[in-house]
C-alpha cells in the first residue's frame, strides 16, 4: 500500500492541507484514504446515541451502518495503542493513504508549517522528512519547499515520490 505523511506542530495547517490534498487527488482519479493520529481521547458518536450507550455497556467493538457509510469503533480498554501497520492493514485496498499525525514512524512525510506558530522545523532533526510546505521560504534547507496553499503541486510531488504520476 502506498502511503504519505503530512506531520507539522499544532496549527501548522496539517488538516487543512489534507483536506485539500484528497480533494486533489481524487479529482486526479486516485482512490484515497486517511489515517488520522489523535493524541486524546476521542468519540465518533454522541451520549444518548445507540452505540453510544452499547460501547458504555461494555462492547468490546460496535459497528455502525447503514446504507451510506458504515463504522467499526473497537474500545482498547488497557490494550496498548496499536502501531500504525496494524491500523493501515485494517482499510481496504486504494491508491495512497495519507497519514496525518504519526511523526515517529518511518514513512516518508511532508512538514506543514506556519512562520505564525514560532515552532522549529521538524525536517531539521527528521530524515524522514522528505519536504516543507509553509507560508513562508525557509534559507537552508536542503529538502524541496513548497507554498502551503499550493496544493497541486504538493500533490504532484506526493504522487511522483509513491510512484502514482
Amino acid at each position: 500500500m502506498r502511503i504519505y505523511g503530512i506531520v507539522g506542530w499544532k496549527n501548522s495547517g496539517k488538516t487543512t492541507l489534507m483536506e485539500r490534498l484528497v480533494s486533489e487527488i481524487t479529482a486526479r482519479g486516485f482512490s484515497v484514504s486517511t489515517v488520522k493520529h489523535a493524541h486524546h481521547t476521542f468519540d465518533v458518536d454522541h451520549e444518548g446515541k445507540d452505540s453510544f450507550r452499547h460501547r458504555a455497556a461494555g462492547a468490546r467493538e460496535v459497528l455502525l451502518a447503514s446504507r451510506n457509510r458504515w463504522a467499526l469503533m473497537h474500545e482498547m480498554q488497557n490494550d496498548e495503542e496499536p502501531a500504525l501497520s496494524e491500523l493501515l492493514e485494517k482499510l481496504s485496498p486504494v491508491d495512497l493513504v495519507l497519514i496525518e499525525g504519526y511523526k515517529r514512524d518511518s514513512h516518508a512525510k511532508i512538514e506543514a508549517h506556519r512562520a505564525e506558530t514560532k515552532q522549529g522545523l521538524l525536517a531539521c532533526d527528521d530524515p524522514t522528512v522528505a519536504a516543507v510546505a509553509s507560508n513562508h521560504m525557509v534559507d537552508g534547507l536542503s529538502i524541496p519547499q513548497f507554498d502551503l496553499d499550493d496544493v497541486v503541486a504538493i500533490a504532484s510531488y506526493i504522487l511522483k515520490e509513491v510512484g502514482l504520476e
